[in-house]
């Protein structure tokens, strides 16, 4: 348990000397900002383009923006924070790979599972209190300017993504163990997300998919109880825990 705090320790170090911590508390920060600021801005933008586009003979009607237009924006703002986060935490294994750094700790003693055990937990962490208060900056303001009161089943909804990034976070982990550069890893993730995709284009196993759970807009708006996405929520969270676990078995298996 104590080697397992301690590799913790090394990987929080870690994420804050290659000032990874600071450009993830960025990139939620302005994506929890530009959610209402776009809602808000929306009418005057739209003021300011139909004078100009009058003299083309177009009509830009009067737009009114209310609390949903907001979260509207958030859940298309979310897919972007979780590209980013994938993006900068894709190398957190490979870069040992290369530099050699993990062979030094495991010769001396450090058993390999804690090594997955760890950036996996470092990552859920990370992920968890970047994608929330993103969440929470957005609701602060969108309750400032209009009424958050009017959304239906918010908190499942943006739950949905939260579970959803825990899912694309595994599946980037496993791929992390089986191959040993960064490209790789992206490309495999990207490939099983954009697959499962495809996938939701057949009716019968749509609802089956982690993917369903990007389809936010029906519970929003009360179209939808949360009880459809319930399947879609446990395959998820299901298939997040297998690939988790075979993380730590490839891993045992690698040749470092």
């Amino acid at each position: 348990m104590r080697t397992l705090v301690a590799f913790i320790k090394k990987e929080c170090l870690e994420q804050l000397r290659l000032s990874k911590l600071v450009i993830l508390g960025v990139v939620f920060l302005i994506l929890g900002i530009m959610s209402p600021a776009i809602a808000k801005l929306t009418p005057w933008l739209l003021k300011t383009m139909s004078e100009s586009m009058a003299e083309s003979g177009m009509v830009v009607t009067a737009v009114e923006v209310d609390a949903s237009s907001s979260w509207l924006q958030f859940f298309k703002n979310a897919p972007m924070g979780l590209i980013a986060f994938i993006l900068l935490q894709s190398n957190i294994f490979t870069k040992e790979y290369q530099t050699g750094t993990l062979i030094m700790a495991l010769t001396k003693g450090l058993d390999r599972y804690k090594v997955v055990i760890s950036k996996i937990l470092v990552l859920l962490v990370l992920w968890t209190v970047g994608y929330w208060m993103c969440y929470g900056i957005t609701y602060v303001y969108t309750d400032y300017y209009w009424d958050n009161g009017i959304m239906q089943n918010l908190l499942f909804s943006v739950g949905c993504w939260w579970v959803l990034g825990l899912w694309v976070i595994s599946v980037m982990v496993l791929f992390s163990t089986l191959v040993k550069t960064n490209t790789a890893v992206l490309v495999g993730t990207g490939g099983v997300f954009f697959g499962t995709y495809l996938a939701s284009i057949v009716p019968k196993i749509k609802e089956y998919l982690p993917t369903f759970l990007m389809d936010t807009a029906p519970l929003t708006a009360g179209a939808e109880s949360p009880d459809k996405y319930m399947m879609s929520m446990i395959v998820t969270i299901v298939t997040a825990i297998i690939c988790m676990v075979l993380s730590v078995f490839v891993f045992n298996k690698k040749d470092i």
